[in-house]
């Protein structure tokens, strides 16, 4: 009995600091900082997959998202429709595309061409459309929040590393980051009465590796009405 208390408590002890471990681990290494968009190790066991397409309502294109196959679903063969959420890399709701995605395709209504939204690594974990704004003005837009660095150096593009905030045209044309390099994004929101996007990044001040109430917040407005979709800071305190 006391060898079995023993083995749990050390088993909980190994636990605990398993977790520390994992929760102390940096976001930002800075080694060599200026090489954080070097391109990630491929991995060759990954198997890209296109789910169908999606069309947002008041939009002309069809949206093709992008991924890898999760490594429990890799040597599945669908026989059935049973089977057949082993193979999708997207989720689609309330106009956002949700997943881990390497890239978008898209494809006007009525033509063949398909269009990538980037050629470089990219991890996508959201694309909005600003249907609102679509709706008042003629612009239409999709925001992006996605990693797009390897900023933990730890050969991989993930959920670990920094998150950006980016935007294009509905169409995948004139894909641009909005908020700055080694600054993780906090939120983002809409205004539609004045056509401004609003969103908030964290800067690692003290170069610690983590982002916290020691950093300092930055504050961010783009007009969707300017021509040129130009990022301005304000300070509102």
């Amino acid at each position: 009995m006391k060898n079995i208390l023993k083995t749990f408590i050390l088993s909980i002890v190994f636990l605990f600091a398993s977790c520390k471990e994992e929760a102390e681990k940096p976001k930002v290494i800075y080694d060599n900082a200026s090489k954080g968009k070097e391109q990630v190790k491929v991995d060759t066991t990954d198997i890209k997959v296109a789910d169908l397409p999606i069309n947002m309502e008041g939009t002309n294109y069809l949206i093709f998202p992008i991924g890898n196959l999760n490594s429990s679903s890799k040597g599945l063969r669908s026989s059935s429709y049973s089977s057949q959420e082993g193979f999708m890399v997207s989720n689609y709701g309330e106009y956002q595309i949700t997943g881990y995605l390497q890239n978008l395709k898209f494809q006007e209504i009525g033509k063949d061409t398909l269009t990538t939204l980037t050629d470089k690594p990219v991890l996508i974990q959201t694309a909005t459309f600003l249907k609102s704004v679509s709706d008042k003005m003629k612009q239409q837009f999709l925001v992006y929040t996605l990693a797009d660095m390897d900023t933990n150096k730890d050969n991989k593009m993930d959920a670990d590393d920094i998150k950006s905030l980016y935007i294009s045209e509905i169409s995948g044309n004139k894909f641009t980051k909005l908020s700055p390099d080694f600054q993780e994004l906090i939120d983002w929101n809409l205004i539609v009465v004045s056509n401004k996007l609003y969103f908030r990044t964290i800067e690692d001040a003290n170069k610690n590796g983590e982002f916290d109430k020691k950093d300092v917040l930055h504050y961010y407005f783009v007009n969707l009405s300017s021509k040129e979709l130009k990022v301005q800071e304000y300070k509102p305190i």
